[in-house]
């Protein structure tokens, strides 16, 4: 395919996370955002990054099924504390337990990203791994943040880009919008793999 036709595909968020649009946002490219409708129920012993990269791809190719022509990003996260998935909170206490949990320990934040069109044959899809050393946080701690920054829709119960950062003792990353939901370094390779140019 000519790259100028390709340059006609619109661009598809499939994510309803205001994070990860904010992110997509700082590429200046014009694109749309829709909702993918996909259970993200672990399978049965599914690993954290396996149920990252599974859960991408099919939130990208549930959207690109409703827009065959376009390009679609679907992306997820699982926080990975020793092989334990542990997803968005919801609530208060998911999240103090969470937090309990990870005190004192490194959390392997699993982001993946997926890229895909249907007319073209464009698939991909990559992980961005992101270390998180906790420190040994105090019940009065965790409390304290959950109340000021209540970040029940984050998986691991913490905002890094937030007052979440004063919970922690260190960050490895070498994609480090990875942690706030998109890696934007990948996205940009597989976004020009599908064409799109830039900046």
């Amino acid at each position: 395919m000519h790259e100028s036709a390709t340059l006609q595909r619109p661009l598809v968020l499939g994510s309803t996370s205001p994070y990860r649009r904010q992110l997509l946002q700082r590429l200046h490219l014009d694109f749309t955002v829709f909702a993918p409708d996909v259970d993200e129920t672990p399978l049965p012993r599914e690993a954290p990054r396996a149920l990252a990269l599974r859960l991408a791809l099919a939130k990208a190719h549930a959207v690109a099924a409703q827009h065959p022509g376009a390009i679609v990003i679907g992306s997820d996260q699982v926080a990975d504390l020793a092989g334990q998935p542990l997803g968005k909170p919801g609530t208060h206490q998911r999240a103090t337990a969470q937090l309990r949990q990870m005190s004192g320990h490194s959390v392997v934040f699993q982001t993946a990203v997926a890229v895909v069109c249907p007319d073209s044959g464009f698939e991909q899809v990559d992980l961005a791994p992101v270390t998180v050393r906790f420190r040994a946080l105090t019940d009065a701690e965790i409390e304290r943040y959950l109340r000021a920054e209540q970040p029940y829709d984050c998986a691991g119960s913490a905002k890094s880009e937030g007052l979440g950062i004063s919970l922690l003792d260190a960050i490895d990353s070498d994609d480090p919008t990875a942690l706030i939901g998109l890696p934007l370094i990948r996205t940009c390779r597989m976004l020009r793999a599908a064409g799109l140019v830039l900046p």
